[in-house]
């Protein structure tokens, strides 16, 4: 009788530990199925977003190709019609006119060239025609001219070429770099560094200015505040860029973007 109360026991044993293990299992496939759906979920939320910013930025760079186009076809072309128009006034140099249209010339030149740089700025096609740091130079040149601020410029490395969405986007984030300084920073002085390695791109921006908080920024709820800053974080996040940015109150700012690039393997 007691060995068969002992078997029943035993039996009951082994059902109450097979039944906890089948819950166990039970609760762990569910748990491991649930973190897949929300791992799925969160990819599928990130790919939209990056879709979403991908069109938003195609569309942004329509806009700017189209801006261009619109500039130089039109005001370009008026203002062509009006240099034209005071190049052959009927005057000497001893008309009392003279030295107002000769001054009027000279500021209608200096709106043409402006106009033209604009325009090339705004052109896609130029940026992945002339690549990314000829661009980027370009842009400088402009700024160094009005003699505003010091600028200086390095590139470090092999110089290659970077894939043509990657080219204009990076652009993209040195010209609002380079907007934020002109607007916020109160800088004299402009370091720009680009740096080519095997395995990743660096562009290195640096200026002497007023610097902020940038978890601040970063962290702002206005609609107003740090728009300029987010963009150029997403924009970086379409690429698979990362940015560093370093700046305090009265310490100037460093903004540094690193692009990882493709392995290419030779074979020996």
């Amino acid at each position: 009788m007691k060995s068969e109360i002992y078997v029943v026991i035993i039996i009951g044993a082994i059902l109450a530990v097979m039944l906890v293990g089948f819950i166990v299992t039970i609760l762990f496939l569910y748990q491991r199925r649930q973190h897949r759906q929300e791992l799925e979920i969160n990819r599928m939320k990130e790919e939209y977003e990056r879709e979403a910013l991908k069109s938003q930025l195609e569309i942004q760079e329509e806009t700017f190709k189209n801006i261009g186009q619109e500039l130089h076809d039109n005001i370009g072309q008026m203002l062509s019609v009006v240099k034209l128009s005071l190049a052959v006034l009927p005057m000497d140099d001893k008309h009392e006119a003279w030295e107002p249209v000769q001054g009027a010339r000279q500021v209608l030149n200096k709106a043409m060239v402006d106009l033209a740089n604009l325009t090339k700025s705004l052109h896609t096609d130029r940026i992945t025609q002339i690549g990314l740091a000829e661009s980027i130079h370009f842009e400088l040149e402009n700024i160094n001219k009005t003699g505003l601020l010091e600028i200086e410029f390095s590139i470090s490395g092999i110089e290659e070429s970077l894939d043509d969405q990657k080219s204009i986007v990076l652009f993209r984030i040195f010209q609002e770099n380079l907007n934020n300084i002109l607007k916020h920073s109160k800088a004299k002085k402009i370091l720009v560094n680009l740096t080519y390695l095997d395995d990743k791109f660096i562009m290195k921006i640096t200026d002497d200015g007023i610097g902020f908080n940038v978890r601040e920024k970063k962290n702002s709820t206005s609609s107003a505040a740090g728009v300029g800053l987010k963009s150029i974080f997403n924009r970086a996040k379409l690429i698979g860029a990362d940015i560093d940015m370093q700046s305090e109150p009265g310490q100037g700012t460093i903004v540094t973007i690193q692009l990882p690039l493709p392995h290419s393997d030779n074979d020996c």
